[in-house]
């Protein structure tokens, strides 16, 4: 069995065409045939079922695919270890983050990754942080970033936490005020963003706790939109103070501290499977998070 036999049945498989498969691969129809009819003669059975211009997998067909699939991946972790056998000069580094990590944080320390390794090349892809631990699962990304979520094959280490803050326009009453009592927030207009992001949950508990209801509100599906509408004076947020340090620096935004509340804090970790080959990227990466956040992260 070749592992060109098991690249052609799982492009076939995926485009539901010999011919598409054929062109995906860049290889001739005929030649891309030949090497299915080979695997099907090896394995003893049809592993697609022909259907005028289309394919479509047999019962045997879609119970072998997850092995060849598995098999591939294998050579492809095999392939990327040996890309950074030069110190992590060569290869891939595949990222997944949570949105506030990837669009506030996440530049600063590619800033300096990249900056020493200019040879590689790097994949960034965002969703929730139950999201980025299916990527990582899944092999999607070798590296993730979001809250910490427990995982028997995934080691997961905090690096930092990040406070949600108050912020006002700087055109609003509060904005001359250093702190506000817990009273004053129902006479305003709340904006909230990303509900289904952990933050949406804990901004709404916080305020069920404090018994307060604010006026009205308005949901908005991104930070960046939520600091726009709250620069407008259109409302008041509480957003990551990672995402705010340059309006606040500015003065475009203003912090205000909530009198009676304690700090609402969420952990960020960097997430990586176990018991798996590092690529040359992927280790000067960890090893990159280690000294920046002064931790040793177990390999």
């Amino acid at each position: 069995m070749e592992l060109a036999q098991l690249d052609a049945f799982i492009a076939a498989a995926d485009c539901g065409s010999f011919s598409r498969a054929a062109e995906m691969l860049g290889v001739a129809q005929p030649s891309l045939s030949n090497r299915i009819q080979s695997l099907e003669r090896e394995v003893g059975q049809a592993l697609f079922e022909r259907m005028g211009r289309g394919v479509k997998l047999t019962d045997a067909g879609r119970s072998f695919l997850p092995y060849a699939q598995r098999v591939m991946r294998t050579l492809t972790d095999g392939l990327m270890v040996l890309e950074g056998t030069r110190d992590g000069t060569s290869g891939r580094l595949m990222i997944g983050t949570a949105p506030a990590v990837g669009t506030y944080v996440l530049p600063r320390l590619l800033k300096v990754f990249c900056d020493n390794h200019e040879g590689v090349d790097v994949l960034v892809r965002t969703g929730h942080s139950d999201e980025v631990l299916q990527m990582v699962l899944d092999d999607d990304v070798q590296v993730g970033f979001g809250r910490p979520i427990n995982h028997p094959d995934v080691r997961t280490v905090t690096l930092y936490t990040d406070e949600l803050v108050l912020v006002v326009s700087s055109q609003h009453r509060f904005a001359k005020r250093g702190s506000v009592k817990v009273d004053d927030l129902s006479e305003d207009s709340l904006i909230l963003f990303d509900r289904d992001s952990g933050y949406y949950g804990m901004i709404v508990g916080l305020f069920r706790d404090l018994g307060v209801v604010p006026q009205q509100q308005m949901q908005l599906d991104s930070i960046e939109a939520t600091k726009k509408m709250v620069e407008s004076n259109l409302g008041i947020a509480l957003l990551p103070e990672v995402s705010v340090e340059r309006e606040i620096r500015l003065g475009t935004l203003h912090k205000v501290h909530i009198e009676s509340s304690e700090p609402l804090e969420r952990e960020i970790a960097v997430m990586y499977r176990r018991s798996k080959p590092q690529s040359g990227p992927m280790s000067a990466f960890l090893d990159l998070l280690g000294e920046i956040y002064g931790l040793k992260l177990p390999r």
